[in-house]
C-alpha cells in the first residue's frame, strides 16, 4: 500500500468515525428533554393558540422484517421509533409497523420487495420562531439537525424522507448507485413546506 493510499484511507476512516460520533451525539440530544414548553403534543383538531404555529410531521419509510439479523434488532418491530427534539423539547414517535410487499416501480425502486412499512405522523402546536431541530432513528444510528422557522399562525408540514443505503456492488454490478431499504437508512431528507432544508 503506497503512502497516498494510506493517507486517503486514514482521512476516510477519521471522517467516518467523526460522522458516527456526531450522529451518536445528535441521537443523545434528540432523546434529551431540557424543556417542556416549546410545543403541545395534543394539538390535533384544537384551535391554534396565539404565538404558536401548527407543525404536521410525516415520515413514511420501510425496513426489513424483524429477526432477519438478530432477535434483539428493533427493525420491523414497534420498538423502531423516530425521535424529535424541537428547541430542547423531546418527542418519541411510534410508526405502527405493517408488513408490505411491493412490486418494483422501475429498475431503481428502493422500496420494492418484502418488508415492514412505518408511518410516523403527529401534529404539534409549536411556539412561533426559529428552532434547532434534531430528528433521529436510533435503530439505524442516524440523526440530522436543521433549523426550522415557523411564523405565528402558520400551518406547516415537515416531511422526513428516508435515504436508503446503497446495495452491495456484487448484488447489482451494473448499477453502483442503486439503493435498497434492506440495506438500512443512511440519512433523512428534511422537507419543510415542500422545500428541502
Amino acid at each position: 500500500m503506497n503512502r497516498v493510499t494510506r493517507i486517503v484511507l486514514t482521512v476516510f476512516t477519521l471522517a467516518l468515525l467523526s460522522g458516527c460520533a456526531r450522529s451518536a451525539d445528535l441521537i443523545r440530544t434528540a432523546a434529551m428533554a431540557e424543556r417542556q414548553d416549546v410545543f403541545v403534543t395534543q394539538a390535533e383538531g384544537r384551535p391554534l393558540p396565539p404565538g404558536y404555529a401548527e407543525l404536521r410531521i410525516v415520515s413514511l419509510l420501510k425496513t426489513h422484517k424483524p429477526g432477519v439479523y438478530s432477535a434483539a434488532d428493533a427493525h420491523g418491530t414497534p420498538g423502531y421509533t423516530l425521535l424529535l427534539n424541537i428547541g430542547g423539547q423531546a418527542l418519541e414517535l411510534s410508526g405502527d409497523p405493517r408488513p408490505e410487499r411491493k412490486e418494483p416501480v422501475g429498475p431503481r425502486d428502493p422500496e420494492a420487495g418484502d418488508g415492514m412499512r412505518y408511518q410516523f405522523s403527529r401534529t404539534l402546536h409549536v411556539k412561533a420562531g426559529t428552532h434547532r431541530t434534531v430528528m433521529a432513528i436510533p435503530a439505524d444510528a442516524i440523526a440530522v439537525e436543521k433549523e426550522i422557522t415557523l411564523a405565528e399562525g402558520s400551518r406547516n408540514t415537515l416531511v422526513l424522507e428516508p435515504v436508503y443505503r446503497k446495495m452491495p456492488v456484487r448484488s447489482r454490478p451494473w448499477n453502483y448507485n442503486a439503493t435498497d431499504f434492506k440495506e438500512g437508512i443512511r440519512s433523512l431528507r428534511v422537507v419543510l413546506n415542500g422545500v428541502e432544508k
